[in-house]
């Protein structure tokens, strides 16, 4: 199964950290953000991802191809020009590195990469900035016992997000970011049929907005609670708490 990740925004809450990299670039620990996603995914058995790229992309780009020199050591014959690289990380990850534009929103995003979608049942998908000690295989089971077709994680942090309605487990309502929220918000996490894609109109779409709204109102999304861990990283602040948390050996979402 594919695991989507959105890669391309700008991150100007983080501009502290994002005017030279992607906000999934931005590291924890001495790690990009999306290496700490990317491993939540494998960990559990999900290890081929389509990586949605845009603002700075070629970061996410050199990165990876630069992946066993970055996380191994080496030994470099000037001499000859021969690299050997000794024993790293060698994770068994399959990566497609996918540019959908500079200036394109979420749900325009995920619509460019339907024809890397077209032979899917289901997919999972996520965004670049978030980490959660969410179990994907019972989330997955979840979805598929339902028969919708989405699946958005739910968590409970603070009130700055867009709030969810359930009637039940089915979503009834979604609130893109109110002055005044609480209860249960959009976690990512997704699982999704590649058919919500026709909900999307084009680059312009936020996936948080009309998509969602949509499905919701068609009554074809549930809701999976998460009562455990789960954190963005939209500000320095937040960046800070996760970097506490991996230093102190007290990272939650470290599943693996």
């Amino acid at each position: 199964m594919k695991v989507v990740i959105l890669a391309g925004g700008l991150g100007t809450r983080l501009s502290e950290e994002t005017q030279t990299k992607p906000k999934p670039m931005v590291e924890v620990g001495g790690k990009p953000m999306l290496w700490h996603i990317m491993n939540i995914y494998a960990s559990q058995g999900f290890d081929e991802f389509i990586v949605a790229l845009g603002y700075r992309g070629e970061s996410i780009k050199e990165y990876f191809l630069n992946f066993y020199a970055i996380n191994s050591d080496l030994s470099i014959d000037l001499s000859s020009g021969q690299t050997t690289i000794h024993d790293g990380e060698r994770p068994k990850w399959k990566i497609h590195l996918v540019d959908t534009g500079l200036n394109t929103q979420t749900g325009g995003r995920l619509k460019r990469l339907r024809p890397w979608l077209k032979d899917e049942k289901e997919f999972m998908f996520t965004y670049g900035d978030g980490v959660a000690d969410v179990d994907l295989n019972k989330l997955l089971a979840f979805h598929r016992e339902h028969g919708k077709q989405a699946t958005v994680t739910t968590v409970k942090p603070p009130a700055r997000f867009g709030r969810i309605g359930f009637d039940g487990d089915r979503i009834d309502e979604f609130y893109e970011k109110p002055e005044e929220a609480e209860g249960w918000i959009n976690g990512g996490f997704f699982v999704l049929s590649p058919e919500v894609i026709d909900q999307i109109d084009g680059d312009d779409t936020p996936w948080e907005r009309e998509p969602l709204m949509r499905l919701a109102a068609a009554q074809q999304m549930m809701g999976f609670r998460h009562f455990g861990f789960w954190s963005c990283m939209d500000t320095l602040r937040e960046k800070t708490l996760l970097e506490e948390l991996w230093a102190g050996g007290n990272a939650p979402w470290r599943t693996w």
